[in-house]
């Protein structure tokens, strides 16, 4: 069966997600792009169209970047990752952070509590919302995979209510030298989560340390 995995998804030290305060003009609300650095300096996130033109970073954060998009047929992110607005769909015409031609290239599921029609972008990318728990969005996203992995984009809230639901194979975690003192947690209620995963800790230069999380066999 296809994997579950987490790619790039960067952490303060006090194990926050994204800030407090998330809006159209600020993703990732009081954070800033501070948790995001490290990527925006890689040629994977250049490559994007996220970062400037300069040639960007090749070594350690490289590697872990670059890990994001092969062998996956599908990605599920949470309403907050898709854009700032809450509760009903006030505007639909908002069509994500994006632009016309989003980065993933393949079908989104989107969790929403409001119905809204499935979105077509170029690119190959098209965006279904839905309203499921972690194992009916899985199933399906894993419908529309066409038997390649699946993605958990973000956010953090979405990344733990499938922890919860043990649904994770491959966990990266980017652990960022910042501390942000409030905004979205990661690991809240997820005590015990180590004892599912190897762990293995790669130091970069760039000051961050990436977490990878293997779903353990033995276990």
């Amino acid at each position: 069966m296809s994997l579950v995995r987490v790619h790039n998804f960067s952490i303060s030290l006090d194990g926050f997600g994204t800030g407090e305060g998330q809006q159209l003009d600020a993703p990732f609300g009081h954070a800033g792009m501070r948790l995001m650095e490290w990527a925006i300096e890689t040629r994977t996130f250049r490559g994007m169209g996220l970062g400037d033109d300069s040639p960007g970073s090749f070594g350690v954060d490289e590697a872990f970047a670059s890990a994001w998009g092969p062998g996956i047929g599908a990605e599920i992110m949470g309403r907050n990752k898709f854009g700032p607005q809450r509760g009903p769909w006030e505007d639909e015409e908002w069509e994500g952070w994006w632009g016309d031609n989003p980065v993933f290239h393949s079908p989104v599921v989107v969790l929403t509590h409001h119905a809204r029609p499935v979105l077509e972008m170029d690119g190959g990318t098209t965006f279904h919302f839905v309203d499921a728990d972690p194992a009916s969005a899985l199933e399906q996203a894993r419908a529309l995979a066409g038997g390649l992995d699946i993605r958990i984009g973000g956010g953090a809230q979405t990344i733990r209510e499938f922890l919860e639901a043990d649904l994770i194979d491959h966990l990266h975690i980017v652990l960022v030298p910042i501390l942000l003192g409030r905004g979205e947690r990661l690991w809240d209620g997820l005590e015990g989560l180590e004892q599912r995963f190897a762990i293995e800790a790669t130091p970069s230069p760039s000051g961050v340390v990436h977490l990878v999380f293997t779903r353990r066999t033995d276990s």
